[in-house]
């Protein structure tokens, strides 16, 4: 099994494959998607986790996102809604260890109960009566 961190699958744009860029970062489709048109928006310089950032390159990040998800709504209108999110650590369940945004288009119904959208990470947590 090849590992995608040694050397890192992230930072040969070659290997990742890219749709768009701008200096400080770039779009490539996930190769195992959630759901079709999900993908990664990757900062070009190697660092582990979001937390690592510059101020520039979380800009960069942010404004290909707005690029991306307005592309993915003009090419299919049954997008409803987004999940947008990071893991960060090996517990949070990331496995490339090149930080990276995914960008998950989500459609009505592609899931019985879509309450607590990101809380399902801990499924136990996901569904939750909100206290008035």
């Amino acid at each position: 099994m090849n590992n995608p961190n040694n050397p890192c699958l992230f930072c040969d744009t070659k290997k990742s494959g890219f749709s768009h860029e701008n200096e400080l970062a770039y779009i490539s489709y996930d190769t195992y998607p959630v759901s079709k048109y999900h993908c990664l928006i990757i900062p070009k310089r190697h660092v582990v986790d979001c937390f690592e950032l510059t101020d520039n390159e979380i800009i960069a990040c942010y404004e290909l996102i707005k690029k991306v998800k307005k592309e993915i709504i003009n090419k299919d209108d049954t997008i409803k809604g987004f999940n947008l999110g990071t893991n960060i650590g090996k517990v949070s369940g990331q496995s490339i260890f090149h930080c990276h945004y995914h960008l998950i288009p989500r459609r009505k119904g592609d899931v019985k109960n879509p309450q607590g959208g990101v809380r399902s990470v801990i499924p136990a947590k996901q569904h939750y009566k909100r206290k008035i």
